[in-house]
């Protein structure tokens, strides 16, 4: 294929696309690729894949999904490192006793 072609069809797959940051299914390839695998990827790079035949975009129902999983993932990860940050004092009973009591814990 001419490379002028090639890349014309790579702007009018671009121009065609109304996302800034389509998803797109891959599909499986002779080189090892897996069908299925939904992913998120910039217009122009997702315009390449599509045009060169590894990946078709995604239907609505398909990238809402994917984006609901990924928040939802986004999430979890941000609690897990909020949890870890949480800082923790071992009081002993004694001392914990004299606060309460508003006295100076001994030593």
């Amino acid at each position: 294929m001419n490379d002028r072609v090639y890349y014309q069809k790579i702007r009018e797959a671009e121009s065609g696309i109304p996302d800034e940051y389509p998803v797109v299914v891959s599909r499986e390839t002779a080189d090892g690729g897996k069908a299925g695998v939904l992913t998120e990827a910039p217009r122009r790079l997702a315009a390449k894949l599509l045009v060169d035949g590894v990946v078709s975009l995604a239907s609505a129902a398909e990238a809402e999904a994917f984006r609901t999983k990924q928040a939802n993932a986004k999430r979890a990860y941000d609690d897990a490192v909020t949890a870890a940050k949480v800082q923790m004092t071992v009081v002993p009973t004694t001392d914990y006793e004299r606060l309460k009591a508003g006295q100076k814990p001994g030593k």
